[in-house]
């Protein structure tokens, strides 16, 4: 059965299949649920498809906000009554002298996988423009308090604080409407961000590009619903939805942008 299911996927994505029917045998034998680590959002929507099949069960994915990118999920059977602690998710506010020092996304989650924590174990890190806020695995929370004391030697200190006080992000995405010939990176980039295929090759090639923050080499690489695809000094993009195909058969997507 699995083998019809993975021709769905991209073959790189095939572990993770694996994973989530593992995590659904789990919830399945031990009548438990079943809590992962923070997924991309595709991986949430490789998990939705997969679970929504299940009649015995469900899930719930939450990132701390309504607009989060990473969201932990929670696979249950249908009888358990859900609570959001189940989630376990952490909040940290990082205090540091805002008038001396510049933090970035990158300087922060750098500086904390350092401390040997894996990327599943952390969520978005937000920013309204001058505080920062970092969502964590629950049980991450206490020891990153006691790890991180300085973010590209700037002092720090982390502390925790209520889902109700979380920043709202500055990042507005823009939902706009783009017709393509093929779903291949190349081609996708070329129509997202006015630029010609070969020049989005190029930038593929430079190392310029990442699909869900892992960087790609391949220009004719698939992308999917929920894929995140980043262009270092463009911004960002994902797929909403494809919305089927015009009369000269090429696909009407629906895209979120986020513009640097």
């Amino acid at each position: 059965m699995k083998e019809s299911i993975y021709q769905h996927y991209r073959k790189e994505e095939k572990s993770f299949v694996d994973q989530v029917y593992d995590w659904i045998d789990q919830v399945d034998r031990l009548y438990t649920p079943v809590l992962t680590s923070f997924l991309t959002p595709r991986e949430a929507t490789i998990l939705q498809d997969i679970v929504n099949g299940r009649d015995e069960m469900n899930y719930y994915l939450d990132g701390g906000y309504e607009d989060s990118e990473r969201k932990r999920a929670l696979i249950y059977p249908n009888y358990y009554v859900l609570d959001l602690a189940d989630l376990e998710l952490g909040f940290l506010e990082i205090s540091y002298p805002t008038k001396f020092a510049d933090l970035s996304h990158g300087k922060i989650l750098g500086t904390i996988l350092s401390t040997g924590i894996e990327r599943g174990r952390v969520g978005d890190i937000i920013t309204d423009g001058n505080a920062w806020h970092v969502i964590v695995d629950l049980k991450m929370q206490t020891y990153l308090m006691d790890e991180v004391k300085k973010i590209a030697n700037v002092g720090v200190h982390l502390n925790p604080i209520q889902r109700e006080n979380l920043l709202h992000s500055i990042d507005e995405w823009e939902e706009t409407t783009v017709i393509v010939s093929s779903l291949r990176l190349d081609s996708l980039i070329g129509k997202v961000y006015n630029i010609s295929r070969q020049r989005a090759k190029d930038a593929v090639q430079a190392g310029l590009v990442k699909i869900n923050f892992t960087e790609v080499d391949r220009s004719d690489t698939l992308v999917g619903v929920s894929d995140i695809v980043s262009l270092r000094r463009y911004g960002r993009f994902r797929i909403q939805s494809v919305d089927g195909k015009t009369k000269k058969d090429n696909f009407r997507l629906s895209i979120d942008l986020l513009k640097v």
